[in-house]
């Protein structure tokens, strides 16, 4: 029987658990891996651990990297997983994550379940949620929200414009589909900004990806009775591959949007020169409007009308209510 002044520490696991966890280890797992009090002030004396939060502790005494800050809030707050941008950083996505920031450092979002009750540590904030347990990934390292759930709870939070963007960008980057993300916020009646999700994720499906887009899809193109064009379309064209915003292919018509505000440079106006040549080879009229057009829905509707009918369109565009200027001035939108 081993006396009590000696270690009964498995180090041989120690050191696979801080393997695994870029470094971080708590008390409890300590304990898990027959760790006395002494061993624990032992190991923080000789400098092998350092305190990272009350009861978490990093194999080093420098900087904390981003994921072993990630570890860290996810071991002070367990059972705890990654949630909102921090969720969508640990999935993978590359694109339009924007971390709130506190005292200079990015904050690590955390999702628990509604009966804990938990004061964070500085830079961690914590979501409560029914039943957190069916929206985490517990076998991942570390334990996550599911994408789905963190890109909607993180796309709710946002202006219109961010919604758009963030959602857009994930299913553009194959992390999920809309399809999916329609299935998961049907089980999220309690969501901010819900309606207005839905109708985002309804046109992400039809490729509307920017606020301009979105505007042009719903407000002119829908509103109007337009008919429905072919959106984010590849074509190789003489110059390369290029992607068009709009095509109204039976009428031979495309309508690229162009969201800058003021001047643009020289290169993006050459690109645009160049895809619009492109489609003079094919036959195709481009017209590109920009915000202060869209923001004129009727009037532009108007003149994309009268564009599809000389070019074949049978169809008529529609007024979108009372005082819409569509049908005016033989269907030119003029007043």
């Amino acid at each position: 029987m081993p006396k009590r002044s000696e270690s009964l520490l498995d180090h041989v696991a120690l050191t696979r658990l801080l393997k695994s966890q870029d470094g971080v280890v708590s008390r409890r797992q300590l304990l898990a891996c027959r760790a006395s009090r002494a061993d624990v002030r032992r190991l923080l004396a000789r400098g092998e651990l350092h305190v990272l939060h009350p009861g978490v502790y990093v194999g080093h005494n420098g900087i904390p990297t981003r994921g072993q800050r990630q570890w860290a809030a996810v071991l002070a707050c367990a059972p705890a997983a990654l949630h909102r941008e921090s969720a969508l950083e640990a999935h993978g996505m590359t694109r339009d994550r924007v971390h709130q920031t506190r005292g200079g450092q990015d904050t690590i979002h955390l999702v628990v379940d509604s009966s804990r009750r938990l004061a964070p540590p500085p830079g961690v904030t914590v979501e409560r949620v029914a039943d957190a347990t069916s929206w985490i990934h517990e076998n991942r390292r570390p334990p996550r929200a599911q994408l789905d759930f963190a890109l909607l709870k993180t796309a709710a939070a946002r202006d219109e414009a961010g919604a758009i963007a963030l959602i857009s960008d994930a299913v553009h980057q194959g992390l999920t589909t809309a399809e999916r993300l329609k299935e998961v916020i049907a089980r999220l009646p309690r969501l901010r900004q819900r309606a207005t999700l839905s109708e985002v994720l309804a046109d992400v499906a039809s490729g509307a990806r920017s606020v301009l887009e979105r505007r042009y899809l719903l407000h002119v193109e829908r509103a109007h009775g337009l008919p429905a064009g072919e959106r984010q379309v590849r074509e190789v064209t003489g110059s390369g591959v290029v992607v068009r915003d709009v095509r109204y292919g039976t009428e031979r018509t495309l309508v690229e949007l162009d969201g800058a505000f003021g001047h643009r440079d020289t290169q993006d106006r050459w690109s645009d020169l160049q895809r619009d040549l492109d489609a003079v080879v094919t036959d195709h009229l481009t017209l590109r409007p920009g915000w202060f057009q869209v923001l004129e829905p009727c009037r532009l509707a108007a003149l994309v009308g009268e564009v599809l009918r000389r070019r074949g369109w049978t169809g008529v565009a529609t007024p979108c209510g009372p005082g819409c200027t569509v049908g005016d001035g033989g269907g030119t939108g003029r007043t």
